[in-house]
């Protein structure tokens, strides 16, 4: 991976700045420079993403419907398959690091911690959100996810529904697009095109799109405000929403 996100501390003097800068140039990296914060750019940004695919999951749609909408669109992989290879357990520990100031109320999706209660930690235990015959590296649909899931729609009376190409890659791209927009009002990121970088070349998202804010750039903009809207009442209580306005003139000033 060519991406390294350099985080500028409070204390970070111009000198250390720099030489970290010049380590990444020398490492052939491409570097993008973050303010301090929970997941910095990129792994906040795909935290946000990663949720409302989760959220889909008790809505009506299966991990490998998500995977297949967004890969068609261009991403590297969908993110059923990069929890996979990742490995489930690493972002469970930090849910369970962060559940003690959880708020409540806000929308949690338990399905993920259902799978590795059971010990699928994706492929290197040989089931996640797939499951992996002997040493296969791609995964197959597996029907005890879908009855897992269609359990957990049940525990909260959720009616099901079809989900779209389009309502799968829209919800996922809106999602990222207002959590960059906080990103940048709290100067976690400098400019737009840092989060563009990230984006391109740390989390697969397509090099023919540019990024999720030079795709906002190019769309309607009262379309983006109702879908922005059309979000915030599918994930409810505890959505923040970014301004999105805002960021859609500063697009617009920087051509």
């Amino acid at each position: 991976m060519r991406l390294l996100e350099i985080v500028r501390g409070a204390a970070t003097s111009a000198t250390t700045l720099a030489t970290a800068l010049d380590v990444a140039k020398r490492l052939r990296k491409l570097p993008v420079v973050a303010g301090v914060g929970e997941g910095f750019i990129g792994n906040r940004i795909f935290a946000a993403y990663r949720r409302q695919c989760e959220l889909m999951l008790e809505e009506g749609a299966y991990p490998e419907e998500i995977d297949a909408a967004l890969e068609g669109f261009g991403f590297a992989m969908g993110p059923f398959r990069v929890a996979d290879m990742s490995g489930l357990d690493i972002a469970w520990k930090r849910r369970q690091r962060l559940a003690a100031i959880r708020d409540p109320k806000e929308r949690y999706v338990e399905i993920t911690d259902r799978l590795c209660e059971r010990g699928r930690f994706g492929q290197k235990s040989g089931a996640g959100w797939y499951r992996y015959p002997k040493d296969a590296r791609k995964g197959e649909p597996d029907p005890d996810v879908r009855a897992l899931i269609l359990e957990a729609s049940a525990a909260k009376g959720v009616t099901r529904r079809a989900f779209s190409t389009g309502d799968i890659f829209n919800r996922v791209l809106l999602t990222m697009v207002n959590e960059a927009a906080l990103v940048l009002e709290e100067k976690i990121a400098a400019r737009p095109s840092d989060i563009d970088l990230v984006m391109v070349h740390g989390y697969g998202f397509p090099n023919h799109e540019g990024g999720p804010l030079f795709w906002a750039r190019r769309q309607d903009r009262n379309w983006l405000l109702a879908r922005r809207d059309k979000l915030v009442a599918a994930t409810g209580y505890g959505f923040r929403a970014g301004d999105i306005e805002s960021l859609l003139d500063q697009l617009a000033r920087d051509g």
